[in-house]
């Protein structure tokens, strides 16, 4: 029996008998050319090989997500006092691939918050640990130095002109990283892309990258590995955060949202616009209207989630945050919301212990479901109907259930929990995300 069998303002959250926690539901730049149905890369969340419950797998990525979410609003901050541009960096998934000839394998982490790809090289004047070895240029016959002149030198924020290009990139919480700009050949999926630009690190330093061995960039710039292959569209399927199965990235045609096995029809795929904001041209806007708890929908000013003239404010969809972060005053609005719309006793003493604003106790004869209130975001021209697991988390171990959301003061994310087990395509021709209901694990 579906959610909306059951009741149409309230969702029901699923918890398995057997487990402890619950699991859930539902400038130019040369272009290189990819195989006509695209490809397919392989994501691993970065606490994958861990025995981590699912509240200590959300709890070790909201404490990234919240130095994420300060990095993020620096950026967009006028008032910081930051002497050189900055961008996201870190990320919630990891992607096996390989560069140079002959190929080197390492993981890199994914952000569509960014664009530079990176990764370390050798000789290491200041290196993090990694858990491959660290690629060594003069061993690659494809290994090629980019000149100042370049297309690719001229895209960077920030450059340095000796015998060839090279760059700084900073990130908001100090880290960077720093050394040659070149051209690899790199091996996505069996995928061969050659000469495709990317920073070879000679000194990175700072913390969340040891994860991987760099960054993959996945933002709007003419960096990004969208932007230098010349594909309109990605889409990914991420699995939900405590599931052994992998998650998805599609590039290419592969990721038209209606070629894929889904478990939802035509009639379920969501389409809104996505903004621009000149300030921060990597990141990925949306236009939130407005927001539906139950059958409530909150007196939300349309200030709240505007785009301010300065840069500030919006809201981005973000695959590298972990939970879903709103402007406060919408967030206590929300969170108001869900206190008198549920039908547990609020635990007001957790949030320290579970790093989340909202926590309820849950009634120790609970069988396999708990009733909560619908979570509607109401995007321009499309509302995002959220399953009961991609807003409440459930731990019967400890006796909570929590709403895995918190307050920001300024720009607003929209998390990976809340988009999970969903096919979420960016489609830069169109400027448009699309997003529908999907089983990740068989994407």
């Amino acid at each position: 029996m579906s959610i909306l069998q059951l009741v149409t303002t309230f969702a029901l959250l699923l918890l398995p008998i057997t487990c402890s926690t619950s699991r859930l539901l539902m400038k130019d730049t040369t272009h290189h050319q990819i195989p006509s149905k695209g490809f397919k890369i392989t994501l691993k969340h970065v606490d994958s090989n861990g025995n981590f419950s699912k509240f200590e797998l959300l709890q070790r990525g909201i404490k990234r997500g919240n130095q994420r979410l300060h990095r993020l609003t620096a950026l967009a901050s006028p008032n910081e006092d930051v002497h050189s541009p900055v961008h996201a960096g870190n990320g919630e998934f990891l992607m096996n691939l390989a560069i140079g000839t002959p190929p080197t394998t390492y993981s890199a982490i994914l952000d569509t918050g960014s664009d530079l790809i990176w990764t370390q090289c050798k000789p290491c004047t200041d290196c993090f640990k990694q858990p491959t070895p660290i690629f060594d240029p003069q061993k690659s016959s494809t290994f090629s130095k980019v000149p100042c002149s370049s297309d690719l030198c001229s895209a960077l924020p920030i450059s340095m002109c000796d015998d060839s290009c090279q760059y700084v990139y900073s990130y908001g919480d100090y880290s960077s990283t720093q050394g040659l700009l070149a051209t690899e050949t790199f091996v996505f999926d069996q995928v061969s892309l050659p000469k495709l630009g990317f920073g070879c690190g000679n000194e990175n330093q700072g913390g969340g990258f040891s994860q991987g061995a760099g960054i993959v960039g996945l933002g709007r710039g003419s960096l990004s590995l969208v932007s230098q292959i010349g594909s309109p569209k990605f889409s990914y399927c991420l699995t939900s955060i405590d599931d052994s199965q992998a998650s998805s990235l599609l590039v290419g045609t592969l990721a038209n949202i209606n070629d894929n096995n889904t478990s939802s029809n035509q009639h379920s795929i969501k389409t809104t616009p996505l903004l621009k904001n000149p300030s921060q041209p990597s990141f990925y806007y949306l236009s939130l209207e407005g927001i539906t708890v139950g059958d409530t929908l909150l007196d939300i000013p349309k200030s709240a989630f505007a785009l301010k003239s300065d840069g500030t404010g919006g809201l981005i969809i973000d695959s590298g945050t972990t939970i879903t972060y709103l402007e406060n005053s919408v967030f206590k609005l929300v969170k108001n919301a869900f206190k008198s719309q549920m039908k547990l006793k609020v635990d007001d003493d957790q949030s320290d212990s579970t790093g989340l604003d909202l926590c309820f106790n849950m009634p120790s004869n609970v069988s396999n479901e708990i009733e909560v209130p619908k979570l509607i975001f109401h995007f321009k021209g499309a509302d995002l109907d959220l399953p009961g697991n991609n807003y409440m988390i459930a731990d019967s171990s400890v006796g909570l259930i929590c709403l895995a959301m918190g307050g920001s003061s300024g720009m607003s994310i929209l998390g990976n929990v809340q988009q999970q087990n969903m096919l979420v395509l960016h489609d830069l021709e169109k400027e448009t995300l699309s997003f529908m209901p999907a089983q990740c694990d068989q994407v």
